[in-house]
């Protein structure tokens, strides 16, 4: 997930990551349910108590959601809002697990029906044609909170695809879907063409849903109203994940009256989920009441325990946010990660309400691999292998919040998606970085005297404080590190813009991060996002610009496979490549500290109880579906 959950998503999160020291505002620090002190089992065991009814649950943010409209809706912050008044074909449960290896980690991210009756497997025949026609059918009892409240249709999931490529605000990664259901992209290459003379062709509501009404997408078809059918380009064993996304949500007629993303929209929006919205107040407060049009029968994944949820924004301080939820007048963050300087008391403090969840995100230290500076030093390959050797993991880890908070990555894959392996290509003295492995690497690179190169960072105190001590820790086997301070709100336009980062005096290292969109069979959100090439262009997430025709080969066939097993086999050569090339220097993978207010009840799916909120990984946040409160 970038932090924002498209390309932007995760590098947006990744931002606000980095400059909270490890734990990001949107939440792109994880953890272990493994409890307050990261044991192994959870701190707080599950219990049989029954469920209350009632009461308002209190949600703290900063800044509060960057979008209503799950077109765009591409932030953790968006995610746990969503998750209360939309949904999906199929979605994610929320159960407790212990690490990204566990059996509830494997329940958490993989995707059940939602709206589906059933998830479609070629067993039970609804995939079809050699893996290229996936059905669904629509749960009868599925409705919208309108007067009369209507059934959600097959044309309503359609309908929300048309609107991706919008002209005014389209979808945050439309990739995903280009790539795989069969005229989507010559869908979205006609409405382009279509809106490119705005005198001519304003994007008015009007115009947009004319288009829309009168355009079809090849591969979404609406076999009648209960009966949803996407035909792809070729088998995708991923494809499941895509329709778990928020983007994919049902989208009902009554926003075909709005111009997409727009405040009108916002302002009425209507909900399929267990919440409708009752007050929006932009940039102030939204509030949530239980939504009479939804029937508990029909969701097993959400529940509408509490009356009200209630979103107060403007809240900037971490320390306030965390003061108001110790106190009580506060239950669970939406945008604003646990105050770092705060973690490892409250981790001693053994506090049911507070847990440190596992997590699977990736932070690394990108290589401009066009950079030209002296004389294009960063194209040697023994050059980023000496970096791979010399870097202190362990300082950096303790430079962003320690080990409570981050732990080693050694590979572009992290723990817990398909193509995962534990080995370290580049042994680094556990951790701590090996000093004659770099001098030696950087020698046999012709460079036996050391390097010069430009380390691009956000300007804020927690990146200045990461530079520095990736600075310190290469020093002493002959690598120079030039830091180049830039503001974080351009730091990311900076790094994608490759067209630039092939000029002299341009960045060779900088710091990224990335939170995959999916976990599990995620190659696609990972591997392809980051590492296939050519993607030279603006706004690119492949930082360094690599092109390795091993590489985008192996993506072809891992996406093409028509197993999860087939296709995690192929992500490990992938992600074997990649570090044998030195693409990056990855730091360390992170987890997501979260207190909730001691009235927060979490409750799983068979009914049991946590005194404090469920994480969902996929959301990046604690899941508001899921939560009862307790009277004491």
């Amino acid at each position: 997930m970038p932090m924002f959950r498209s390309s932007k998503r995760v590098a947006a999160l990744a931002a606000a990551t980095l400059m909270a020291g490890g734990l990001a505002a949107c939440s792109s620090s994880s953890g272990t349910a493994g409890g307050s002190s990261g044991s192994a089992a959870p701190a707080t065991s599950g219990t049989s108590t029954k469920p209350q009814s009632g009461g308002t649950l209190n949600v703290v943010a900063a800044s509060g959601p960057d979008h209503m409209d799950p077109v765009q809706a591409y932030y953790t912050a968006d995610y746990e809002l969503e998750r209360i008044y939309t949904r999906q074909l199929v979605s994610y449960p929320s159960t407790t697990y212990t690490s990204t290896t566990d059996a509830g980690w494997k329940t958490d991210v993989t995707p059940v029906a939602d709206v589906a009756t059933q998830v479609p497997t070629a067993a039970n025949g609804g995939i079809t044609d050699n893996g290229l026609v996936y059905t669904f059918h629509i749960k009868p009892g599925v409705m919208w909170d309108t007067t009369p409240a209507r059934q959600v249709t097959a044309a309503d999931f359609i309908r929300e695809f048309k609107a991706f490529f919008n002209p005014v605000s389209p979808v945050g990664n439309s990739g995903y879907y280009t790539s795989t259901i069969k005229g989507m992209q010559a869908y979205d290459n006609a409405e382009t063409a279509f809106f490119a003379n705005a005198k001519k062709e304003p994007p008015t509501a009007a115009n947009i849903t004319a288009f829309q009404n009168s355009h079809t997408i090849a591969g979404i078809t609406a076999v009648n109203s209960s009966t949803l059918q996407f035909t792809l380009t070729s088998p995708a064993s991923d494809f499941i994940y895509m329709l778990a996304m928020p983007f994919a949500s049902a989208r009902p007629v009554e926003y075909d009256s709005y111009v997409p993303n727009s405040i009108q929209l916002d302002e009425h929006l209507i909900s399929d989920g267990p919440y409708s919205v009752s007050s929006y107040v932009a940039g102030k407060s939204i509030t949530f009441v239980k939504n009479p049009a939804w029937s508990q029968s029909t969701d097993t994944l959400r529940h509408a325990y509490v009356n009200s949820i209630v979103l107060t924004e403007g809240v900037t301080s971490a320390q306030t946010q965390l003061s108001d939820i110790q106190a009580g007048s506060m239950d669970v963050t939406n945008d604003t990660g646990v105050n770092p300087s705060s973690v490892e008391s409250l981790a001693a403090s053994k506090i049911p309400n507070f847990q440190i969840w596992p997590w699977s995100d990736l932070f690394y230290m990108s290589l401009n691999l066009r950079s030209p500076n002296d004389g294009g030093v960063m194209s040697k390959v023994g050059v980023r292998q000496a970096l791979e050797y010399g870097l202190d993991k362990n300082a950096v880890i303790k430079s962003t919040g320690g080990p409570l908070v981050n732990k080693v990555l050694n590979g572009v894959i992290p723990a817990g998606n398909d193509g995962f392996v534990t080995t370290n290509p580049y042994p680094d003295n556990n951790g701590n970085g090996d000093e004659t492995a770099c001098k030696n690497a950087l020698t046999k690179a012709g460079y036996p005297n050391g390097v010069t190169l430009t380390y691009m960072y956000a300007n804020d105190s927690v990146n200045q404080r990461l530079f520095e001590s990736i600075q310190a820790s290469l020093a002493g086997c002959g690598i120079k590190l030039n830091g180049k301070a830039v503001p974080g709100s351009s730091f990311f336009v900076d790094l994608g813009n490759a067209p630039e980062n092939n000029k002299p005096g341009t960045w060779d290292m900088a710091q990224a991060g990335w939170i995959p969109d999916w976990f599990g069979n995620n190659g696609r959100s990972v591997i392809q996002a980051l590492f296939q090439g050519p993607a030279c262009v603006e706004n690119t997430n492949n930082y360094g610009c690599y092109d390795s025709p091993v590489v985008n080969s192996l993506i072809t066939k891992a996406e093409a496979a028509t197993s999860e097993t087939a296709a995690a086999a192929y992500w490990t050569q992938a992600n074997q490549q990649i570090m044998k090339d030195a693409v990056i220097v990855p730091f360390y993978t992170q987890t997501f500290p979260n207190i909730s207010s001691k009235r927060v009840r979490g409750i799983l799916p068979n009914g049991d109880t946590y005194q404090t909120a469920l994480f969902s990984p996929t959301i990046g946040d604690p899941d508001l579906a899921n939560i009862w409160l307790a009277s004491s």
